[in-house]
């Protein structure tokens, strides 16, 4: 069974723009040089720009529950380290997994 792995994030409005383009051209490849992960979503979510931030969600497909497992034992956290270390106390985050029922 497929696994969706949801980060839901709310960056500082004033650097959503730097952070994106470090979540697409460092962040993301490394999660996805893993091996953990067959596929990816960077989405922003529609009118969730306040003075809290913008809101977006990266969604992970893995494979199956091993594959997921296999991510959160070996990589998990020092590529969430990362993250907090460069973007400390500027976002919030949190995570979902669910099974992926059906898809089309």
């Amino acid at each position: 069974m497929k696994l969706l792995y949801n980060v839901t994030i709310k960056i500082d409005a004033e650097i959503h723009s730097e952070w994106k383009e470090w979540m697409c051209t460092i962040h993301i490849p490394d999660v996805m040089a893993t091996g953990c992960f067959e596929a990816y979503k960077l989405t922003r979510i529609i009118d969730d720009e306040d003075e809290h931030g913008v809101g977006f969600a990266i969604q992970y497909v893995a494979l199956s529950e091993d594959t997921f497992r296999l991510y959160q034992e070996n990589f998990a956290l020092a590529l969430q380290k990362e993250h907090s270390d460069r973007y400390q106390g500027r976002y919030v985050a949190f995570r979902t997994l669910m099974a992926i029922e059906h898809e089309g």
